[in-house]
């Protein structure tokens, strides 16, 4: 795995398992127990969604799909199928299982037709954000364009629910990654077909889940391979959840009210975050070796630091870290304890409409990977304006004035982020900003 980032690589600092420190070896523990956390659910709530209807869930070979099906299986739905690339996978007994890519427009909906399917859980993703960054056509097609199949199917087929797995790197209101923006656009798509009555759908927001972590699967092949433990930044930290508490967040998503109303579900105490370097030295540990752990820079796809307007402060720490600033006045309690649920979002102009029809209409024509990523960027761009435009205008004016001194040691894409916002609160920018980052009025939604 190459790394490439704007830190120089420091010097590899061996590392033997009985030197690791105290206080690493319980972070370690700690994470690794996140594995039992769950949250509660109302039973006979839940019972009466489920009982004696045929569910779908794409993706459901995945670990966050195997736990929602362990937590189905105590509702008595009727019939489950799961979706995937996969041809055989070892699902649960009475669970069927379609292979079917979701990239085809016309199995996918065939399917949901034929099911008559009441309730469709949709996580089927390319999920790696390095990945992203290298297969931007897969990446896209599968996450944004298969997000809208998923959708014209549902209401095809006259579903009553649909539930949308997103990510918490979906809270950045803009981002040139490929990965974290194809969540979030993937988002809006499910926001605007409950606007518009194509299906009632709400989504759910998950970060770090403990059970298929990626990173943590690259320390352990790392140190299984005498390799250096290669970290983005020794003072990164992140928050993490259990794939079971994934699984009952879906299920209380699905709990929404069936309206035309947009609904946002995220965990809201995830506990401390984890430090990157604390996981890397607990792997050590784990495996009994000496590890080599070697600070080396951001992967593509990997944000070095978040921008500076991400949390509005009127509102931090009162609502979950995964809901952003522009999303945080909008929060109402959920159904179940412990979770925080934004509500509502501007269903999406004829215009953006169309910027995701000719996103379809390039990605069928080619697969030239500067070419998308360009008329995809352009669309997320077009949504950040959008997303500031429909916000609560005291909102969008705090975070201006709470990013002013962090403006010189701003990254240019944050810069350019932060010139929208204060636009729409009515500040300006500065002339040689505005000449050296270009005019974003055009793409202004």
């Amino acid at each position: 795995m190459s790394f490439t980032g704007d830190a120089e690589p420091a010097c590899t600092t061996a590392v033997r398992p009985q030197d690791v420190p105290a206080r690493s070896l319980n972070a370690f523990r700690d994470y690794l127990a996140v594995r039992d956390r769950t949250i509660g659910l109302p039973r006979q709530e839940a019972r009466s969604l489920i009982d004696g209807r045929t569910v779908v869930i794409t993706g459901a070979a995945g670990c966050v799909g195997r736990a929602l099906l362990r937590e189905l299986a105590p509702y008595a739905p009727r019939r489950v199928v799961g979706i995937g690339l996969e041809e055989r996978p070892d699902l649960p007994d009475g669970v069927e299982h379609v292979t079917l890519d979701i990239r085809d427009a016309d199995a996918l909906t065939a399917l949901l037709v034929d099911l008559r399917c009441d309730l469709v859980f949709h996580l089927a993703a390319q999920r790696d954000p390095g990945l992203a960054e290298r297969e931007v056509a897969r990446t896209v097609t599968t996450n944004v364009l298969g997000t809208r199949n998923v959708i014209d199917a549902c209401a095809a087929a006259g579903t009553g629910r649909l539930v949308y797995a997103s990510t918490g790197k979906a809270l950045r209101p803009y981002t040139s990654d490929v990965y974290a923006q194809s969540k979030r656009t993937g988002e809006w798509l499910v926001a605007d077909a409950a606007a518009r009555g194509a299906v009632a759908a709400s989504a759910v927001r998950f970060t770090h889940v403990v059970d298929n972590a990626i990173v943590l699967d690259r320390f352990r092949t790392w140190c299984r391979a005498d390799e250096p433990l290669r970290l983005h930044d020794k003072d990164t930290v992140f928050y993490v959840q259990s794939a079971r508490e994934s699984a009952q967040l879906l299920l209380t998503a699905a709990l929404a009210p069936p309206d035309d109303t947009f609904r946002l579900y995220a965990i809201h105490d995830l506990g401390w975050p984890v430090a990157l370097h604390d996981l890397a030295l607990g792997a050590v540990a784990e495996s009994g070796r000496t590890g080599r752990i070697e600070v080396v820079g951001h992967e593509p796809g990997y944000e070095k630091r978040p921008y500076p307007g991400l949390y509005d402060p009127r509102h931090s720490g009162d609502v979950s870290p995964l809901i952003n600033g522009l999303e945080a006045p909008t929060v109402v309690p959920a159904p179940v304890g412990g979770v925080d649920c934004a509500v509502g979002r501007a269903a999406l102009t004829p215009e953006l409409r169309e910027s995701y029809a000719h996103l379809a209409w390039v990605c069928a024509r080619t697969t030239r990977q500067d070419e998308i990523r360009g008329v995809f960027d352009a669309l997320a761009w077009s949504l950040l304006g959008h997303a500031v435009a429909t916000a609560d205008p005291a909102s969008v004016l705090r975070i201006a004035r709470l990013t002013e001194p962090h403006r010189p040691s701003m990254s240019d894409e944050h810069l350019r982020v932060d010139g929208l916002i204060r636009k729409h609160a009515g500040l300006s920018t500065a002339p040689d900003e505005a000449a050296t980052r270009g005019s974003d009025d055009a793409t202004d939604a």
